[in-house]
């Protein structure tokens, strides 16, 4: 979902849909399904490839995309590092929402809390979208309250949030889901036909990052 509440494409193209199109055309194309960033982002670890979810907890083709993506990234090689980075289109209820990911992040809560949020807001229709919900939620899967909402308004969330703000500006993200690789190239499901094909994109543009260096 982007700024402009454009929709991307279903979800119906099989992950190897991309071959027809490589036979055609030679592989994905800049431009149409991928960007080329004029100026390479940094990464958190230059010994390693890296790879960046760029979603809202909000954005219905997030929630819809996270089972497959997290199988997806169950079978990354080991020199590859994915992060997911929240992001901020604006104030309300974005920057919350951020600050809600990098709280679960900091605490060690992603494997258990990640897909429950999005749970919580697309199927049990709860936005999440105050504090005191938040806090709520977190103390309904076991989670002390206080104790996350300290760490919500923490200095490292805050900090995480500046960055993440930053890094969402340098790859001129207009939309989520999208996918940053090796702060040099990004995809979308809305330039590869469907978030299933901007994997096989992804992974295209990992090889093209690996042989530049």
């Amino acid at each position: 979902m982007n700024r402009r509440e454009l929709t991307t494409l279903a979800l119906v193209a099989p992950l190897a849909g991309l071959a027809p199109l490589a036979r055609a055309q030679g592989g994905p194309i800049e431009g149409q399904h991928y960007v080329k960033l004029t100026q390479r982002q940094p990464t958190q670890d230059p010994k390693k490839l890296e790879v960046v979810e760029f979603f809202w907890y909000g954005c219905p083709h997030c929630h819809a995309f996270e089972p497959m993506l997290d199988a997806w990234v169950k079978k990354l090689p080991a020199d590859v590092n994915f992060r997911r980075l929240p992001v901020a289109f604006r104030e309300v209820p974005f920057v919350l929402h951020q600050k809600l990911y990098f709280a679960i992040e900091t605490m060690g809560l992603v494997d258990s809390l990640h897909r429950k949020v999005f749970n919580a807001m697309h199927i049990e229709r709860n936005p999440l979208n105050t504090p005191e919900a938040i806090g709520d939620f977190v103390a309904k899967n076991g989670v002390d309250k206080a104790k996350f909402l300290d760490t919500m308004n923490s200095f490292s969330v805050q900090a995480k949030s500046k960055q993440a703000a930053a890094l969402s500006a340098g790859y001129k993200i207009d939309g989520t889901p999208a996918i940053g690789i090796d702060g040099r190239y990004y995809t979308a499901g809305s330039l590869a036909g469907s978030n299933e094909r901007s994997l096989a994109v992804t992974e295209y543009l990992m090889a093209q990052a690996r042989k530049a260096g």
